[in-house]
């Protein structure tokens, strides 16, 4: 993997081939977004609120906790561009990025906090990574992890974006088996999705502790056991 840089950026934006030209957009201003090796981005309109909940904790994968948590209708607002939205601390906020995002098969990217934010305490998380093939604008996770207020404005630049190019495009890209497929907002927890894949994990988990399973007959117990 090779990291991108300034020149490299450039010429992935403006490539002819569309199977390996970069598409961020809109760049309000471009030379002051494309930096010597990331491009920062710009807080979106869009947010949703996580709606607060009466339970002790979050199991995704329990059928009472996911109904109500999961698939609980979260609050969505919007904030035009230069508005202030206020983000107090311990809140935590979905926003996404103001740009739209195509990245090609043979690139990844790396969703960073820009520090000036960080030192007041914003921390500008993401699933970190974004896989190749990707298309859409980016979820981010706002925390006021500081003691006082911050006043937020779409528009801003809150994120900044990392890219590195691989030797070889992988043929399996994001946006054909993804999640979070082509968003245009903020997008909310998908993990119940996964279901199947806890049920996986059970089935191992009990085999391998040899539990009783629904219609099998009981192990007889050990000398130890007995």
């Amino acid at each position: 993997m090779t990291a991108l840089v300034r020149e490299d950026i450039e010429a992935r934006l403006a490539h002819a081939d569309d199977a390996r030209r970069l598409t961020v957009t809109p760049l309000l201003d471009r030379e002051r977004q494309i930096g010597p090796g990331s491009i920062d981005l710009r807080l979106g309109t869009e947010f949703l609120e996580v709606p607060r909940q009466n339970y002790s904790h979050i199991d995704p994968f329990r059928q009472e906790t996911a109904d109500a948590v999961l698939h609980a209708e979260d609050r969505r607002f919007f904030v035009a561009l230069g508005d202030p939205f206020v983000l107090h601390p311990g809140q935590f906020v979905l926003g996404s990025t103001l740009e739209f995002l195509v990245l090609p098969n043979d690139l990844v990217g790396q969703v960073l906090s820009r520090s000036s934010w960080g030192r007041l305490g914003l921390l500008v998380a993401t699933a970190v990574a974004v896989q190749p093939g990707f298309h859409g604008v980016l979820t981010l996770e706002l925390v006021n992890a500081g003691a006082v207020p911050i006043t937020l404005r779409p528009g801003l630049r809150v994120a900044q974006l990392q890219l590195w190019s691989s030797t070889e495009a992988t043929t399996r890209g994001y946006g054909g088996s993804g999640k979070y497929n082509a968003p245009l907002g903020p997008q909310s927890n998908r993990l119940a999705w996964e279901e199947d894949e806890r049920a996986v994990l059970q089935s191992i988990s009990d085999a391998m502790l040899a539990r009783v399973l629904p219609g099998s007959a009981p192990r007889p117990a050990t000398d130890e056991e007995s």
